[in-house]
Order: C-alpha cells, then structure tokens, then sequence
C-alpha cells in the first residue's frame, strides 16, 4: 500500500487512477489541497517572505496562525534536493554514528517516510513517558509538534536536548487558548464562585488543559491545582478533578472535554462553552452558575473534518462495518461511532480484533492508512473520503530530519526546544499528576461505552447539542 505522501503526489499529478491508489470501493480518493505535494521548506520560504507564520497545507490551514508562533529557516538546499534513497541513507549513517547518544520519538500521525526513522512510535501519553524513560540519550529528536517537544523538553533530563525537526510543526488547537486570554478567564471564574473551598473541601475550579498545549498553560494548571490529560486518560484525569474540586475549566478542545464529560454522565446543560473574546465567555451567570465543565471554544481542525454522513456512508458501503472514532471529533460523530479512543486504543482495537473485520476510523490519515497497511487481514479505511493530514505533523520531513541528525554528528545542536525553568518548575507538576492518572484498558473502555449506549438507547431519546457546538 502507497503511503499518504505518495498517493497525494499521484492524486496531484492527475495518476492516481492510472496507478490503481483508489482505495477500497466506494471510497476514491482525492486530497483537500493540492500543495500538499510540495516541500513543507516551500511553506518555510512563503512565511518568511510575507512575515506572517501559517500552518501550511492541509486540515489547518485555514486556521490563522497568532504573530508569535514559531518559524522555520531555510533548509539548506543540498537537503531539498536529496532524493529520498538519499535522505535514507544519510540518516541511517548519522543514526548508526550516533548511537545511543540520540532517540527518535515519532507520533502516530507522522508521515511514513519519518516514522520508519523512529526508535518509539506513540502517542503523546506515550511519548511523554518515552522522553522522561530515555536517559541515557544526549539528543531526543521528537518527530511530532512542538508543544510535544515542550512536554519532552521538561520531563527529560538537564543534560539532554530535544530538537524539532521543523520549528514551524505546531498545533492551531494549542494556540486556540493562550495565557492572557485563560487568565482572564480565570479571574472571572474566581469573581463568580469565589476561591473557598465546599465543606467537603473541594475547590470552585479545577483547571485542566489537553496535552496539546503551551508549556504556559500547563504552568498554569501547576500553578493553579490542576493537571495534564491526554485522550488516554482524560476520564481518568477528570475523576481526579472531581474529586478535589467542584466543576473543571477544561481547554482547549472542547469536543474532547464535553465527549468524556457526558460518558461519565454530565448533562450538556452543564457544559457551558466558553468564548474567550466575550464577557463570561458569551453565557449567563444563571448558565454559570450550572456549570460542572466549562468547556474552552477550540477544536482539532482534523477530527473536526469527520461527520456523522461519513459513518452513514460507511454503514452502507460496509454492512457490519466497526466505526471507531477519536474523542476530537464533535459530540453527534462520537454519539453515531461504535466506540471511541485515542490513537493507542484505536491501534489496540485493530490488533484484538478478529481476522475479517472492517474498520471505518475517524482519525488522522497516515496513522488509518499505517493500519491498513499492517492489518492487511482487515479492511480499514478512513470516514473522510478526502485525503486531509495534519498540517503541522506533514510539516516534519525527512530532509528536516536528515539535517538535524547530521548536524548532532558535527556536534551541532539545531532546533533545541528549551522551556525556561520559570515554566517548566510548574508545568512538571500538571504533567507528573497526568502520568500518574493512567489510562483505563481497552476492555474497561468498551465495556463503558457500550454501558452508555445502552443508557441512551433506554432512554430514546436524543440529546440536544450545547449551546455552541456543532450542530447547535
């Protein structure tokens, strides 16, 4: 099976039929831009050129990228112009030089072409325990975005360094909420409810941030008594929350709070969205005052693609088909889904599952596409139709790579991600809650979901969206 990037250079190039890339049948593919074929280091020149930073080609970009957000320099051009058997063979020399002194951590959702590269391949609960685990590494080299790197950065060592390939690999749902804007939010919440404690100790507001975030606002949860999730364990994270505390300010992506609050029976009335450019976040202090999630108004611009036509669509393709979606994903697609998770469950539910079984996935295309390529005893394809990766995730390269590795074999550090210890001192305490929080198994996960299921077949009726989110 071609990888994403080869399919997207035969779709762009008008062959893809004429090759036999059209996917499975009733799913031919097409991309959602067509200069995804070109070198992330074209984006590179086009950003320094117009003095603005952007996300580059892909589900991003359309998502308009804050002045201060990191910008990549030029690649030299001797890296441009390798030939991919050449890229392979200069960073599997560098690797081979280096040795232990260098780990390569890749996220699910990398190109193939740069996971091949990596000595761990996870998810960002996974990565982060892989980079606080590799201590005998001088250099971690994290193939993934740069609030990883950050995260990396702060539970490694002091005497490592972590680099990232492609400094304009970030996150637009990590800069949906910034510092000043939470902290103002923040300090409305305290004029509302106050800052004592209930007689059972609990506190108004436990802040809780998705991994996919700035160091600073991990800081600020540290600061502020609050924790870490990942999509792993996000209901493990918010059983912890309630237990220390009344309701949770939870950013920011909405989908993710408000799927994982309402499986553990939340009301959607309870789960008012926060606006961060309106007073009180847009709501009323009578909504306020109901609150047990405050729910911040971001989103994953991938999962956000997936919809409830696309699993229709599938079901009908595909009768008996398994629908696995992630908790990015708007409410009614995850209520539509057979199940959902993170990339590690969605990847274990593929290994457990018996031979013959179709998958339709939610989730980024070159972790779907990886799968269907090494479950061939499975038919696994992706709900969107349209090739759409990550932008930020496609911005890494193996020219990128190749660089940064032979630059460690000079003695060159290139594209270090240092968090100032100011931050880093607060930030460590959310994300050493968040480790402690494991996730549940894949069977406890399934047995939940299939329980809430049941609930809302028993009740027969449909909940209404939040006021906000899709569909509202």
């Amino acid at each position: 099976m071609p990888s994403v990037n080869n399919t997207i250079q035969l779709i762009t190039r008008a062959e893809a039929e004429r090759q036999g890339t059209r996917g499975r049948p009733g799913r031919a593919q097409e991309s959602c831009d067509d200069d995804l074929a070109k070198g992330p280091w074209e984006f590179d020149l086009a950003e320094a050129l117009a003095g603005t930073p952007g996300y580059g080609p892909g589900a991003s970009n359309a998502d308009t990228a804050p002045v201060e957000t990191p910008r990549q320099g030029q690649l030299p051009q001797e890296y441009k112009d390798a030939s991919d058997d050449e890229l392979t063979a200069r960073i599997m020399a560098a690797k081979a030089e280096l040795g232990d002194r260098v780990v390569i951590l890749g996220h699910f959702y990398q190109r193939d072409e740069v996971v091949k590269f990596a000595d761990f391949l996870g998810d960002s609960f996974q990565l982060a325990n892989a980079a606080k685990a590799r201590d005998a590494a001088e250099a971690i080299v994290f193939c993934g975005v740069h609030f990883m790197a950050e995260t990396a950065d702060m539970l490694s060592g002091a005497h490592q360094s972590v680099i990232l390939p492609n400094l304009a690999a970030g996150c637009s749902m990590a800069d949906m909420a910034d510092l000043p804007s939470v902290e103002a939010c923040w300090a409305q919440l305290e004029e509302l409810y106050g800052t004592e404690p209930d007689a059972a100790g609990r506190v108004p507001v436990i802040p809780v941030t998705y991994m996919n975030s700035s160091a600073a606002l991990k800081a600020f949860c540290g600061e502020h008594g609050g924790i870490v999730c990942t999509s792993s364990n996000a209901a493990t994270v918010l059983e912890w929350a309630y237990e220390r505390g009344q309701r949770v300010l939870f950013f920011p992506d909405q989908h993710l709070g408000r799927n994982t609050a309402k499986a553990m029976g939340i009301p959607l009335e309870h789960m008012p969205l926060w606006n961060p450019r309106l007073p009180l976040g847009g709501n009323t202090p009578a909504a306020m005052d109901n609150a047990k999630v405050v729910l911040w108004q971001g989103f994953c611009s991938v999962h956000k693609r997936f919809t409830t036509a696309q699993i229709d669509q599938a079901r009908a393709d595909f009768p008996g088909v398994r629908v696995i979606v992630h908790p990015e994903c708007p409410m009614e697609v995850v209520d539509a889904a057979d199940e959902s998770g993170s990339t590690d469950y969605i990847l274990k539910a593929v290994q457990a599952a018996p031979d013959g079984t179709t998958f339709a996935i939610g989730t980024e295309i070159n972790m779907v596409n990886r799968l269907a390529a090494q479950y061939p005893q499975h038919t696994i394809f992706c709900l969107d139709p349209v090739i759409c990766p990550c932008s930020t995730m496609y911005r890494i390269h193996p020219g990128y790579l190749a660089w940064v590795l032979e630059g460690l074999v000079r003695g060159e550090v290139l594209n270090q991600i240092t968090v100032p210890e100011a931050t880093a001192v607060h930030a460590r305490v959310a994300l050493e809650r968040m480790l402690a929080a494991r996730p549940r198994s894949v069977q406890e996960r399934a047995e939940r979901q299939a329980a809430a299921r049941d609930r809302r077949g028993t009740a027969g009726v449909r909940e209404p969206a939040a006021a906000g989110a899709p569909g509202a």
